[in-house]
């Protein structure tokens, strides 16, 4: 499993909404230039997280970005998967992919099942109000 610089920054992105919550739409740029993404980058990240109901975005003056729910209420696990087309460490396990023909014999597929349920338990642990909990002199760097 390699998570992506869109996962990465659709992470940082949802840190910094929280960080910054007003209540009130945060403009697009001045996440943008706080995180050092390219606008055009943050965008596409935006409208997954949108679509995926993480974030309500507001076009036009006083318009930007806000969370839908509290930072407690978000995982680090539903963020990635919004962001990334799989969280799997082998293909198999991909929800999209096909059973494998050799799952009935294969000897290592204990072994990237248990994986993968320590990885999605771990991340599914992780809320943003715990890596808000992070202190602001380390500069969380995802």
């Amino acid at each position: 499993m390699l998570i992506s610089t869109k996962g990465r920054y659709a992470l940082r992105v949802l840190i910094d909404l929280a960080e910054h919550r007003t209540g009130g739409y945060l403009p697009m740029k001045e996440i943008a230039d706080r995180q050092e993404i390219s606008p055009k980058y943050l965008e596409r990240i935006m409208l997954q997280m949108s679509k995926a109901g993480l974030v309500d975005g507001a076009h036009g003056k006083g318009g930007g970005y806000r969370l839908t729910k509290e930072p407690a209420d978000y995982s680090v696990l539903e963020i990635l998967r919004s962001a990334e087309d799989t969280l799997a460490p082998v293909a198999c396990l991909q929800g999209n992919m096909a059973g494998c023909e050799k799952a009935s014999r294969c000897r290592t597929l204990p072994v990237w099942q248990k994986l993968d349920a320590l990885i999605t338990g771990y991340l599914g642990s992780v809320t943003l109000a715990d890596l808000l909990q992070v202190d602001a002199a380390d500069e969380y760097v995802i």
